[in-house]
């Protein structure tokens, strides 16, 4: 394997000075710059990550920790996959790389990520469908890494989190079927443990305040963002001596399920039943009807998580405020009418 002493050797210059002509560093002489990169490209040299990140003094990788393990489920979801995309896209634009931090086994130790971002020099971390209360993960928010949450209220220094505008996108929901003429409106929710549910939720409430209705206790009932959820939700709500006659479901996968509980039982969207999902995901166009949604931003999530850490780095590791990207209501065939 060529290195950086196998260059100098070659070129009869020091390995520090192979190192700075590789770096582009002004003090190297056009000549000299010239004779090593020629010959590193001849001899197909490959500067392994350790060696640039103590010249440059500044790491080019950064991680990101999703648990895609087939025991969490959690983490299969098509939101998170396109996520993962937009991430990728945008740090290969900004000239910088991406590795996924993953371990067989964090309960092995709590200083598991840590020690990945200490290893592999790691510029910070994005963290995107994980449990922030896992001893792991808050021992590596603890540890001073530049970490930038994805729907993660990280609120540590040297940390920040990007989310949706998910009260103003739920509010969108239940002001367009109140527009419809629906008052009974019931929500199914995600896990109150997590950030979007929890904001979803009161924006369900606060807009239902705002409109002069009171939601009927029975109508706020609790799903995971996972299709089965949405299914067994909605039959509960169908089987009320008062149903509702329009469902927000705080995911589009939760709405789908709620979908085909309404066609097992006969009934039809928006017909008897007005639905209505959130995130906007591929399938909210396949299925019969279409799925009305709130629509959120995928690529300006990525995008706006990448560059929160770009611009800490660039900034000595000092965040900026939690960044909350715009969604808006897209009006398909599941509930009728217009925005």
């Amino acid at each position: 394997m060529v290195d950086i002493r196998e260059l100098a050797r070659r070129t009869g210059v020091s390995p520090a000075t192979v190192s700075r002509a590789l770096n582009d560093r002004a003090e190297v002489s056009p000549e000299t710059r010239r004779r090593v990169l020629e010959l590193a490209e001849e001899l197909g040299y490959s500067p392994n990550q350790p060696a640039r990140t103590l010249v440059r003094r500044r790491s080019d990788m950064v991680g990101l920790i999703w648990d895609t393990g087939y025991t969490t489920q959690n983490q299969r979801h098509p939101f998170l996959l396109d996520l993962f995309v937009g991430i990728k896209q945008t740090l290969a634009e900004s000239g910088h790389h991406l590795m996924l931090v993953s371990t067989a086994d964090t309960t092995a130790a709590v200083d598991v990520y840590v020690r990945a971002a200490r290893q592999h020099s790691l510029a910070g971390v994005i963290m995107m469908g994980v449990d922030e209360a896992h001893p792991a993960i808050t021992a590596l928010v603890d540890s001073g890494t530049l970490c930038v949450g994805i729907d993660l209220p990280l609120r540590r220094d040297r940390t920040t989190y990007v989310t949706s505008d998910n009260r103003t996108g739920a509010a969108s929901a239940v002001r367009h079927l109140f527009d419809l003429g629906h008052r009974a409106i019931a929500t199914i929710t995600g896990p109150m443990s997590m950030l979007p549910a929890t904001e979803r939720l009161a924006g369900y409430r606060s807009e239902m305040a705002r409109l002069g209705l009171t939601p009927d206790p029975d109508h706020i009932v609790h799903g995971d963002f996972f299709l089965a959820s949405g299914y067994d939700c909605a039959a509960r709500l169908l089987a009320l001596p008062k149903p509702p006659t329009a469902i927000f479901a705080a995911g589009d996968e939760m709405a789908i399920g709620a979908l085909h509980a309404l066609a097992d039982a006969g009934l039809r969207a928006p017909r008897d039943v007005a639905v209505v999902g959130f995130d906007d995901i591929e399938a909210a166009t396949l299925i019969r009807p279409t799925l009305t949604t709130v629509a959120q931003d995928r690529a300006a999530l990525g995008a706006g998580a990448v560059q929160a850490l770009i611009s800490a780095l660039d900034d000595g590791g000092a965040v900026q405020a939690p960044l909350r990207v715009a969604t808006r209501l897209v009006v398909r065939g599941s509930c009728g009418g217009s925005p």
